[in-house]
Protein backbone atom coordinates (compact mmCIF):
# COMPACT_ATOMS: atom_id res chain seq x y z
CA UNK A 1 0.00 0.00 0.00
CA UNK A 2 1.47 3.32 -1.07
CA UNK A 3 1.93 5.90 1.73
CA UNK A 4 -0.39 8.89 1.48
CA UNK A 5 1.61 12.08 1.32
CA UNK A 6 -0.99 14.64 0.24
CA UNK A 7 -4.67 15.26 0.83
CA UNK A 8 -5.60 12.86 -1.94
CA UNK A 9 -4.23 9.78 -3.58
CA UNK A 10 -4.53 9.20 -7.32
CA UNK A 11 -7.18 6.65 -8.16
CA UNK A 12 -8.37 6.37 -4.60
CA UNK A 13 -10.69 8.06 -2.16
CA UNK A 14 -7.94 10.30 -0.78
CA UNK A 15 -8.42 11.36 2.77
CA UNK A 16 -11.86 9.73 2.83
CA UNK A 17 -10.25 6.31 2.37
CA UNK A 18 -7.30 7.14 4.63
CA UNK A 19 -9.56 8.44 7.39
CA UNK A 20 -11.82 5.39 7.20
CA UNK A 21 -8.78 3.10 7.28
CA UNK A 22 -7.35 4.91 10.30
CA UNK A 23 -10.69 4.73 12.12
CA UNK A 24 -11.01 1.00 11.48
CA UNK A 25 -7.43 0.20 12.48
CA UNK A 26 -7.75 2.27 15.65
CA UNK A 27 -10.99 0.47 16.50
CA UNK A 28 -9.31 -2.91 15.94
CA UNK A 29 -6.45 -1.84 18.18
CA UNK A 30 -8.95 -0.78 20.84
CA UNK A 31 -10.48 -4.27 20.77
CA UNK A 32 -7.09 -5.95 21.24
CA UNK A 33 -6.02 -3.68 24.09
CA UNK A 34 -9.41 -3.78 25.76
CA UNK A 35 -9.41 -7.56 25.91
CA UNK A 36 -6.15 -7.76 27.85
CA UNK A 37 -7.73 -6.39 31.03
CA UNK A 38 -11.51 -6.50 30.55
CA UNK A 39 -11.68 -9.75 32.54
CA UNK A 40 -9.68 -8.44 35.53
CA UNK A 41 -12.68 -7.06 37.42
CA UNK A 42 -14.75 -10.15 36.54
CA UNK A 43 -12.23 -12.64 37.98
CA UNK A 44 -13.97 -13.13 41.37
CA UNK A 45 -17.27 -13.97 39.64
CA UNK A 46 -15.53 -16.25 37.13
CA UNK A 47 -13.81 -18.11 39.98
CA UNK A 48 -17.09 -18.64 41.79
CA UNK A 49 -19.07 -19.85 38.76
CA UNK A 50 -16.44 -22.00 37.01
CA UNK A 51 -14.63 -23.40 40.03
CA UNK A 52 -11.22 -21.75 39.77
CA UNK A 53 -9.01 -21.85 42.85
CA UNK A 54 -6.98 -18.90 44.10
CA UNK A 55 -3.89 -20.54 42.60
CA UNK A 56 -5.37 -21.12 39.12
CA UNK A 57 -7.49 -17.98 38.65
CA UNK A 58 -4.56 -15.89 37.40
CA UNK A 59 -4.26 -18.27 34.44
CA UNK A 60 -7.28 -16.53 32.87
CA UNK A 61 -5.02 -13.50 32.40
CA UNK A 62 -1.72 -15.28 31.83
CA UNK A 63 -2.89 -17.68 29.08
CA UNK A 64 -3.84 -14.69 26.94
CA UNK A 65 -0.45 -13.05 27.55
CA UNK A 66 1.44 -16.25 26.72
CA UNK A 67 -0.42 -16.91 23.45
CA UNK A 68 -0.29 -13.28 22.36
CA UNK A 69 3.42 -12.73 23.04
CA UNK A 70 4.42 -16.03 21.47
CA UNK A 71 2.78 -15.35 18.10
CA UNK A 72 3.47 -11.63 17.57
CA UNK A 73 6.51 -12.14 15.34
CA UNK A 74 4.61 -14.78 13.41
CA UNK A 75 1.71 -12.35 12.96
CA UNK A 76 3.94 -9.52 11.79
CA UNK A 77 5.71 -11.65 9.18
CA UNK A 78 2.45 -13.19 8.02
CA UNK A 79 1.11 -9.67 7.39
CA UNK A 80 4.11 -8.87 5.17
CA UNK A 81 3.97 -12.08 3.15
CA UNK A 82 0.35 -13.20 3.08
CA UNK A 83 -1.34 -9.82 2.88
CA UNK A 84 -2.24 -7.39 5.63
CA UNK A 85 -5.98 -7.35 4.98
CA UNK A 86 -6.10 -11.16 5.02
CA UNK A 87 -4.20 -11.39 8.29
CA UNK A 88 -6.23 -8.61 9.93
CA UNK A 89 -9.48 -10.32 8.94
CA UNK A 90 -8.21 -13.67 10.23
CA UNK A 91 -7.24 -12.15 13.56
CA UNK A 92 -10.62 -10.45 14.00
CA UNK A 93 -12.43 -13.68 13.09
CA UNK A 94 -10.44 -15.57 15.72
CA UNK A 95 -11.29 -12.86 18.25
CA UNK A 96 -15.02 -13.03 17.54
CA UNK A 97 -15.16 -16.84 17.61
CA UNK A 98 -13.04 -17.21 20.74
CA UNK A 99 -14.99 -14.51 22.56
CA UNK A 100 -18.25 -16.29 21.81
CA UNK A 101 -16.77 -19.54 23.14
CA UNK A 102 -15.55 -17.74 26.26
CA UNK A 103 -18.97 -16.28 26.96
CA UNK A 104 -20.52 -19.73 26.65
CA UNK A 105 -17.82 -21.51 28.69
CA UNK A 106 -19.07 -23.96 31.30
CA UNK A 107 -15.72 -24.95 32.80
CA UNK A 108 -12.15 -23.72 33.36
CA UNK A 109 -10.69 -25.66 30.42
CA UNK A 110 -13.10 -24.23 27.86
CA UNK A 111 -12.50 -20.69 29.11
CA UNK A 112 -8.71 -21.06 29.03
CA UNK A 113 -8.84 -22.40 25.47
CA UNK A 114 -10.96 -19.42 24.43
CA UNK A 115 -8.52 -17.00 26.04
CA UNK A 116 -5.59 -18.67 24.26
CA UNK A 117 -7.29 -18.27 20.88
CA UNK A 118 -8.09 -14.66 21.75
CA UNK A 119 -4.37 -14.17 22.38
CA UNK A 120 -3.57 -15.67 18.98
CA UNK A 121 -6.08 -13.33 17.35
CA UNK A 122 -4.47 -10.40 19.11
CA UNK A 123 -1.03 -11.48 17.88
CA UNK A 124 -2.33 -11.21 14.31
CA UNK A 125 -4.29 -7.97 14.72
CA UNK A 126 -1.79 -5.92 16.76
CA UNK A 127 1.24 -5.87 14.40
CA UNK A 128 -0.98 -5.82 11.30
CA UNK A 129 -2.82 -2.66 12.34
CA UNK A 130 0.52 -1.00 13.11
CA UNK A 131 2.00 -2.06 9.76
CA UNK A 132 -1.07 -0.78 7.89
CA UNK A 133 -0.79 2.60 9.62
CA UNK A 134 2.90 2.83 8.74
CA UNK A 135 2.35 1.93 5.09
CA UNK A 136 -0.77 4.07 4.61
CA UNK A 137 0.76 7.31 5.91
CA UNK A 138 4.10 8.78 4.88
CA UNK A 139 6.82 8.87 7.53
CA UNK A 140 6.90 12.13 9.43
CA UNK A 141 4.15 14.51 10.44
CA UNK A 142 1.23 12.61 8.88
CA UNK A 143 2.30 9.23 10.24
CA UNK A 144 2.94 10.73 13.66
CA UNK A 145 -0.57 12.14 13.77
CA UNK A 146 -2.09 8.86 12.60
CA UNK A 147 -0.09 6.87 15.15
CA UNK A 148 -1.27 9.30 17.80
CA UNK A 149 -4.89 8.38 17.08
CA UNK A 150 -4.07 4.66 16.81
CA UNK A 151 -2.00 4.81 19.99
CA UNK A 152 -4.75 6.69 21.80
CA UNK A 153 -7.14 3.86 21.00
CA UNK A 154 -4.62 1.23 22.13
CA UNK A 155 -3.56 2.92 25.34
CA UNK A 156 -7.15 3.80 26.21
CA UNK A 157 -8.25 0.24 25.56
CA UNK A 158 -6.09 -1.04 28.43
CA UNK A 159 -7.92 1.26 30.84
CA UNK A 160 -11.35 1.11 29.22
CA UNK A 161 -11.17 -2.68 29.52
CA UNK A 162 -11.16 -2.43 33.30
CA UNK A 163 -13.90 0.23 33.30
CA UNK A 164 -16.15 -1.63 30.86
CA UNK A 165 -15.47 -4.94 32.56
CA UNK A 166 -16.72 -3.54 35.84
CA UNK A 167 -19.94 -2.21 34.32
CA UNK A 168 -20.71 -5.35 32.32
CA UNK A 169 -19.97 -7.71 35.20
CA UNK A 170 -22.16 -5.76 37.58
CA UNK A 171 -25.03 -5.38 35.11
CA UNK A 172 -25.03 -8.63 33.13
CA UNK A 173 -22.58 -11.06 34.70
CA UNK A 174 -19.03 -12.08 33.78
CA UNK A 175 -20.14 -13.68 30.49
CA UNK A 176 -20.79 -10.21 29.10
CA UNK A 177 -17.09 -9.28 29.15
CA UNK A 178 -16.55 -11.94 26.47
CA UNK A 179 -19.74 -11.49 24.47
CA UNK A 180 -19.16 -7.75 24.06
CA UNK A 181 -16.05 -8.55 22.01
CA UNK A 182 -18.21 -10.50 19.56
CA UNK A 183 -20.31 -7.37 19.05
CA UNK A 184 -17.15 -5.32 18.47
CA UNK A 185 -14.99 -7.68 16.38
CA UNK A 186 -17.83 -8.83 14.09
CA UNK A 187 -18.54 -5.42 12.50
CA UNK A 188 -14.80 -4.64 12.35
CA UNK A 189 -14.26 -7.86 10.39
CA UNK A 190 -16.90 -6.94 7.82
CA UNK A 191 -15.60 -3.37 7.48
CA UNK A 192 -12.07 -4.63 6.83
CA UNK A 193 -13.19 -5.94 3.44
CA UNK A 194 -14.90 -2.64 2.62
CA UNK A 195 -12.35 -0.11 3.83
CA UNK A 196 -8.94 -1.72 3.31
CA UNK A 197 -7.84 -2.24 -0.32
CA UNK A 198 -7.37 -5.86 -1.46
CA UNK A 199 -3.95 -7.38 -0.93
CA UNK A 200 -1.71 -7.51 -3.98
CA UNK A 201 0.05 -10.56 -5.33
CA UNK A 202 2.74 -12.13 -3.18
CA UNK A 203 6.21 -10.89 -3.96
CA UNK A 204 8.21 -13.47 -5.88
CA UNK A 205 11.15 -15.11 -4.17
CA UNK A 206 9.95 -14.39 -0.63
CA UNK A 207 9.40 -17.35 1.68
CA UNK A 208 7.78 -17.62 5.07
CA UNK A 209 10.84 -19.11 6.84
CA UNK A 210 8.76 -21.77 8.61
CA UNK A 211 11.68 -23.12 10.73
CA UNK A 212 12.39 -19.62 11.99
CA UNK A 213 8.71 -18.94 12.68
CA UNK A 214 8.25 -22.18 14.60
CA UNK A 215 11.42 -21.81 16.68
CA UNK A 216 10.83 -18.20 17.73
CA UNK A 217 7.09 -18.71 18.35
CA UNK A 218 7.62 -21.75 20.54
CA UNK A 219 10.68 -20.20 22.19
CA UNK A 220 8.94 -16.97 23.19
CA UNK A 221 5.85 -18.91 24.28
CA UNK A 222 7.89 -21.18 26.59
CA UNK A 223 9.83 -18.27 28.10
CA UNK A 224 6.70 -16.17 28.70
CA UNK A 225 4.96 -19.22 30.19
CA UNK A 226 7.84 -19.65 32.65
CA UNK A 227 7.75 -15.96 33.59
CA UNK A 228 3.99 -15.89 34.07
CA UNK A 229 3.68 -19.18 35.98
CA UNK A 230 6.92 -18.91 37.95
CA UNK A 231 5.42 -17.02 40.91
CA UNK A 232 2.60 -19.56 41.30
CA UNK A 233 4.57 -22.80 40.84
CA UNK A 234 7.94 -21.70 42.21
CA UNK A 235 10.90 -20.55 40.12
CA UNK A 236 12.85 -23.75 40.83
CA UNK A 237 10.01 -26.15 40.08
CA UNK A 238 10.84 -28.69 37.33
CA UNK A 239 8.14 -27.48 34.96
CA UNK A 240 9.29 -23.86 35.12
CA UNK A 241 12.98 -24.73 34.74
CA UNK A 242 12.30 -27.01 31.77
CA UNK A 243 10.07 -24.44 30.11
CA UNK A 244 12.68 -21.68 30.49
CA UNK A 245 15.53 -23.91 29.30
CA UNK A 246 13.63 -25.15 26.25
CA UNK A 247 12.58 -21.60 25.42
CA UNK A 248 16.17 -20.32 25.54
CA UNK A 249 17.39 -23.22 23.38
CA UNK A 250 14.71 -22.48 20.80
CA UNK A 251 15.65 -18.79 20.72
CA UNK A 252 19.28 -19.79 20.19
CA UNK A 253 18.19 -22.12 17.37
CA UNK A 254 16.20 -19.24 15.89
CA UNK A 255 19.33 -17.05 15.81
CA UNK A 256 21.24 -19.78 13.94
CA UNK A 257 18.37 -20.33 11.50
CA UNK A 258 18.10 -16.63 10.74
CA UNK A 259 21.82 -16.31 9.94
CA UNK A 260 21.57 -19.14 7.41
CA UNK A 261 18.20 -18.27 5.87
CA UNK A 262 18.07 -16.65 2.42
CA UNK A 263 14.85 -14.82 3.40
CA UNK A 264 14.86 -14.72 7.23
CA UNK A 265 11.78 -14.15 9.33
CA UNK A 266 13.59 -11.32 11.13
CA UNK A 267 16.22 -9.78 8.83
CA UNK A 268 19.35 -9.04 10.94
CA UNK A 269 19.71 -5.61 9.31
CA UNK A 270 16.52 -4.50 11.08
CA UNK A 271 18.32 -4.82 14.40
CA UNK A 272 20.94 -2.34 13.16
CA UNK A 273 18.25 0.35 13.04
CA UNK A 274 18.77 2.27 16.31
CA UNK A 275 15.23 3.62 16.29
CA UNK A 276 13.73 0.12 16.15
CA UNK A 277 16.04 -1.15 18.90
CA UNK A 278 15.22 1.85 21.09
CA UNK A 279 11.50 1.46 20.41
CA UNK A 280 11.59 -2.24 21.35
CA UNK A 281 13.54 -1.59 24.56
CA UNK A 282 11.16 1.17 25.60
CA UNK A 283 8.14 -0.99 24.66
CA UNK A 284 9.49 -3.75 26.92
CA UNK A 285 10.02 -1.36 29.85
CA UNK A 286 6.73 0.43 29.23
CA UNK A 287 4.62 -2.71 29.61
CA UNK A 288 6.74 -3.92 32.53
CA UNK A 289 6.02 -0.67 34.40
CA UNK A 290 3.09 1.43 33.15
CA UNK A 291 1.31 -1.62 31.74
CA UNK A 292 1.34 -3.48 35.07
CA UNK A 293 -0.15 -0.69 37.18
CA UNK A 294 -3.74 -1.39 36.09
CA UNK A 295 -3.65 -4.82 37.67
CA UNK A 296 -2.51 -3.48 41.04
CA UNK A 297 -4.90 -0.53 41.02
CA UNK A 298 -7.79 -2.90 40.38
CA UNK A 299 -6.58 -5.06 43.27
CA UNK A 300 -6.28 -2.02 45.54
CA UNK A 301 -9.77 -0.77 44.72
CA UNK A 302 -11.40 -4.15 45.41
CA UNK A 303 -9.29 -5.81 48.10
CA UNK A 304 -8.33 -2.74 50.15
CA UNK A 305 -10.96 -0.05 49.54
CA UNK A 306 -13.76 -2.60 49.20
CA UNK A 307 -15.12 -1.40 45.84
CA UNK A 308 -17.49 -3.62 43.89
CA UNK A 309 -17.02 -4.33 40.17
CA UNK A 310 -18.93 -1.23 39.02
CA UNK A 311 -17.15 1.10 41.44
CA UNK A 312 -13.80 -0.32 40.38
CA UNK A 313 -14.62 0.35 36.75
CA UNK A 314 -15.72 3.90 37.56
CA UNK A 315 -12.39 4.45 39.31
CA UNK A 316 -10.70 4.23 35.90
CA UNK A 317 -12.74 7.01 34.28
CA UNK A 318 -10.15 9.70 35.00
CA UNK A 319 -7.14 7.62 33.90
CA UNK A 320 -8.99 6.71 30.69
CA UNK A 321 -9.63 10.35 29.75
CA UNK A 322 -6.03 11.35 30.47
CA UNK A 323 -4.53 8.38 28.61
CA UNK A 324 -6.60 9.18 25.52
CA UNK A 325 -5.59 12.84 25.65
CA UNK A 326 -1.90 11.96 26.03
CA UNK A 327 -1.85 9.36 23.27
CA UNK A 328 -3.73 11.40 20.68
CA UNK A 329 -1.49 14.45 21.16
CA UNK A 330 1.75 12.45 21.29
CA UNK A 331 2.20 12.45 17.50
CA UNK A 332 1.99 16.24 17.34
CA UNK A 333 4.41 16.55 20.26
CA UNK A 334 6.92 14.30 18.49
CA UNK A 335 6.64 16.36 15.30
CA UNK A 336 7.27 19.57 17.21
CA UNK A 337 9.77 18.55 19.89
CA UNK A 338 11.35 15.35 18.53
CA UNK A 339 11.23 11.78 19.81
CA UNK A 340 13.77 12.13 22.58
CA UNK A 341 12.36 15.35 24.01
CA UNK A 342 8.84 13.93 24.04
CA UNK A 343 9.94 10.63 25.58
CA UNK A 344 12.00 12.27 28.32
CA UNK A 345 9.19 14.61 29.35
CA UNK A 346 6.55 11.86 29.32
CA UNK A 347 8.71 9.40 31.26
CA UNK A 348 9.57 12.05 33.84
CA UNK A 349 5.90 12.87 34.38
CA UNK A 350 5.06 9.17 34.59
CA UNK A 351 7.77 8.50 37.18
CA UNK A 352 6.49 11.34 39.36
CA UNK A 353 2.98 9.96 39.05
CA UNK A 354 4.09 6.50 40.18
CA UNK A 355 5.86 8.02 43.21
CA UNK A 356 2.76 10.04 44.07
CA UNK A 357 0.59 6.92 43.91
CA UNK A 358 3.07 4.99 46.06
CA UNK A 359 2.86 7.71 48.71
CA UNK A 360 -0.95 7.91 48.74
CA UNK A 361 -1.86 4.22 48.56
CA UNK A 362 -2.54 3.07 52.12
CA UNK A 363 -5.00 0.89 54.06
CA UNK A 364 -7.08 3.95 54.94
CA UNK A 365 -6.56 5.92 51.73
CA UNK A 366 -9.24 7.49 49.54
CA UNK A 367 -9.76 7.84 45.81
CA UNK A 368 -9.47 11.65 45.98
CA UNK A 369 -5.91 11.32 47.27
CA UNK A 370 -4.98 9.16 44.28
CA UNK A 371 -6.09 11.62 41.60
CA UNK A 372 -2.85 13.69 41.21
CA UNK A 373 -0.77 10.54 40.85
CA UNK A 374 -3.32 8.91 38.53
CA UNK A 375 -3.35 11.96 36.25
CA UNK A 376 0.45 12.22 36.01
CA UNK A 377 0.98 8.48 35.51
CA UNK A 378 -1.80 8.27 32.91
CA UNK A 379 -0.47 11.26 30.97
CA UNK A 380 2.98 9.69 30.76
CA UNK A 381 1.37 6.35 29.89
CA UNK A 382 -0.55 7.74 26.92
CA UNK A 383 2.32 9.73 25.42
CA UNK A 384 4.93 6.99 25.78
CA UNK A 385 2.63 4.32 24.29
CA UNK A 386 2.33 6.20 21.01
CA UNK A 387 5.88 7.58 20.92
CA UNK A 388 7.60 4.21 21.32
CA UNK A 389 5.85 2.87 18.21
CA UNK A 390 6.71 6.01 16.24
CA UNK A 391 10.36 5.34 17.11
CA UNK A 392 10.14 1.67 16.15
CA UNK A 393 8.70 2.45 12.69
CA UNK A 394 11.19 5.15 11.72
CA UNK A 395 13.42 4.26 8.79
CA UNK A 396 11.80 0.84 8.12
CA UNK A 397 10.88 0.05 4.46
CA UNK A 398 7.22 -0.69 3.73
CA UNK A 399 7.87 -4.32 2.79
CA UNK A 400 9.19 -4.99 6.32
CA UNK A 401 6.80 -2.88 8.40
CA UNK A 402 4.89 -6.00 9.45
CA UNK A 403 7.87 -7.81 10.95
CA UNK A 404 9.18 -4.56 12.50
CA UNK A 405 5.77 -4.08 14.11
CA UNK A 406 5.89 -7.70 15.28
CA UNK A 407 9.31 -7.14 16.87
CA UNK A 408 8.10 -4.04 18.73
CA UNK A 409 4.90 -5.78 19.77
CA UNK A 410 6.83 -8.81 21.03
CA UNK A 411 8.96 -6.50 23.14
CA UNK A 412 5.84 -5.09 24.76
CA UNK A 413 4.29 -8.54 25.26
CA UNK A 414 7.35 -10.03 26.91
CA UNK A 415 7.73 -6.87 28.99
CA UNK A 416 4.18 -7.29 30.28
CA UNK A 417 4.90 -10.87 31.34
CA UNK A 418 8.24 -10.04 32.98
CA UNK A 419 6.92 -6.94 34.72
CA UNK A 420 3.83 -8.58 36.15
CA UNK A 421 5.78 -11.64 37.32
CA UNK A 422 8.35 -9.54 39.17
CA UNK A 423 5.90 -7.01 40.58
CA UNK A 424 3.46 -9.67 41.82
CA UNK A 425 6.32 -11.21 43.81
CA UNK A 426 7.05 -7.83 45.38
CA UNK A 427 3.41 -6.98 46.09
CA UNK A 428 2.55 -10.36 47.64
CA UNK A 429 5.71 -10.94 49.69
CA UNK A 430 4.72 -11.99 53.22
CA UNK A 431 0.99 -12.39 52.56
CA UNK A 432 0.77 -16.18 52.73
CA UNK A 433 -0.10 -16.56 56.42
CA UNK A 434 -2.28 -13.46 56.79
CA UNK A 435 -6.04 -13.03 56.75
CA UNK A 436 -8.73 -10.48 57.54
CA UNK A 437 -7.63 -6.97 58.46
CA UNK A 438 -3.96 -7.93 58.60
CA UNK A 439 -4.15 -9.15 55.01
CA UNK A 440 -5.89 -5.94 53.88
CA UNK A 441 -3.22 -3.75 55.48
CA UNK A 442 -0.35 -5.84 54.13
CA UNK A 443 -1.90 -5.83 50.64
CA UNK A 444 -2.04 -2.04 50.63
CA UNK A 445 1.55 -1.77 51.81
CA UNK A 446 2.71 -4.27 49.21
CA UNK A 447 1.00 -2.35 46.40
CA UNK A 448 2.53 0.89 47.66
CA UNK A 449 6.00 -0.66 47.55
CA UNK A 450 5.28 -1.97 44.08
CA UNK A 451 4.47 1.54 42.82
CA UNK A 452 7.86 2.76 44.02
CA UNK A 453 9.50 -0.08 42.11
CA UNK A 454 7.48 0.93 39.03
CA UNK A 455 8.78 4.48 39.44
CA UNK A 456 12.33 3.12 39.51
CA UNK A 457 11.68 1.14 36.32
CA UNK A 458 10.32 4.25 34.58
CA UNK A 459 13.41 6.18 35.71
CA UNK A 460 15.57 3.44 34.16
CA UNK A 461 13.61 3.84 30.92
CA UNK A 462 14.21 7.58 31.12
CA UNK A 463 17.96 7.00 31.26
CA UNK A 464 17.64 4.87 28.12
CA UNK A 465 15.83 7.70 26.32
CA UNK A 466 18.58 10.10 27.38
CA UNK A 467 21.38 7.96 25.97
CA UNK A 468 19.62 6.62 22.84
CA UNK A 469 18.55 9.45 20.58
CA UNK A 470 16.10 8.41 17.82
CA UNK A 471 16.85 10.20 14.56
CA UNK A 472 14.18 12.51 13.14
CA UNK A 473 13.44 11.98 9.45
CA UNK A 474 11.42 15.08 8.63
CA UNK A 475 12.53 18.72 8.93
CA UNK A 476 10.83 20.57 11.78
CA UNK A 477 8.51 23.47 11.00
CA UNK A 478 10.94 25.94 12.59
CA UNK A 479 13.52 27.81 10.49
CA UNK A 480 16.41 26.05 12.23
CA UNK A 481 18.51 24.24 9.58
CA UNK A 482 17.70 20.54 9.57
CA UNK A 483 21.32 19.48 9.33
CA UNK A 484 22.22 21.21 12.60
CA UNK A 485 19.14 20.31 14.59
CA UNK A 486 19.69 18.13 17.62
CA UNK A 487 16.97 15.67 18.65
Amino acid sequence: MRPIETSSAPGGLGWNRATATLALLSFAMLIVSLDQYIVVVALPDIARDLGYSAQTLQSVISVYAVASAGFLLFGGRAADLLGRRRVLATGLALYAGASLAGGLATGPGMLLAARAVQGLGGALVFPTTLALINTTFAEGRMRNRALGIWGGAGAAGLVIGVLLGGFLTQAFGWEAVFLVTVALAGPALLLAFVVIPPDGKRERGRTFDLPGALSVTLGVTMIVFALVQGPAHGWLSPGILVSAAVGLLLIAAFAVIERRSSDPLMPPRLLSNPNLVTGVAIAFMFMATFGSVLYFLSLYFQEVLGYDALQTGAGFLIPTAVVVAGSTTAGQLVTRFGLRGTLIAALGIGALGAVALGLTISPNGSYIELIPGLVALSLGDGIVFTTMFIAAATGIPDREQGIASGIASTGSGVGAAVGLAVLVLIATAGLDDLSGEQLRIATANGISTTLFVVAGGIALTLSLALTRCPTPTEPPPSPVPYQTRRC
